[in-house]
């Protein structure tokens, strides 16, 4: 399958490393924003993202891109975390970015989007342009981790929001045990 991995500058550098750490055997394209890599440098071990060798990485000002048109057949497109500027610009079609316009191709296209916002509280614009972006058939798949597997690590509770993301692409994985699932 092949990705288009997003990477915008909400806090939340880890859900993205993790994703990434996760879609190794796929074919992934890679663009982030100028404030994701400020947010890597604050938040990430080594102050960068570590993507495998093969994952193609892509300017976000520049719209050569194979994802920016709907010719490009490419499968989903994750972007993760979510900034809600970037949701905002997204939801009403302002495409003055890779990022953006990329997601508006994939909308269009009648293809599998996926926005993990990291953010709270959420003000009504938040809310109404995330529900405009589900009327246009994204999901929504906020950062909000779950606790019933009593995680001891941060890296166990991003799994937690990251396991979500990856059963939405169909990807097999066990990086949580599911719900009332009996012990292996």
């Amino acid at each position: 399958m092949k990705f288009i991995v997003a990477i915008t500058g909400a806090s939340g550098a880890l859900y993205a490393q993790r994703l990434l750490d996760h879609l190794r055997a796929q074919e992934v394209h890679l663009v982030l924003s100028d404030p994701a890599k400020e947010v890597a440098a604050e938040e990430l071990d080594g102050g960068k993202f570590v993507a495998a060798a093969g994952v193609v990485r892509h300017d976000n000002r520049s719209m050569r891109a194979p994802f920016v048109s709907g010719s490009a057949k490419f499968d989903a497109m994750i972007v993760i975390p979510c900034s809600m500027g970037t949701l905002g610009r997204i939801a009403n079609g302002v495409s003055d970015d890779v990022i953006c316009r990329a997601a508006d191709v994939i909308l269009k296209e009648r293809r599998k989007l996926i926005l993990v916002p990291r953010e709270t509280p959420y003000n009504l614009i938040h809310v109404r342009n995330m529900a405009h972006l589900i009327e246009a058939g994204a999901d929504i798949i906020p950062a909000s981790p779950s606790f019933y597997n009593r995680p001891q690590t941060v890296q166990q509770v991003v799994d937690t929001v990251v396991a979500r993301v990856l059963d939405h692409l169909g990807i097999r994985h066990r990086l949580v045990k599911r719900w009332m699932e009996k012990e292996s």
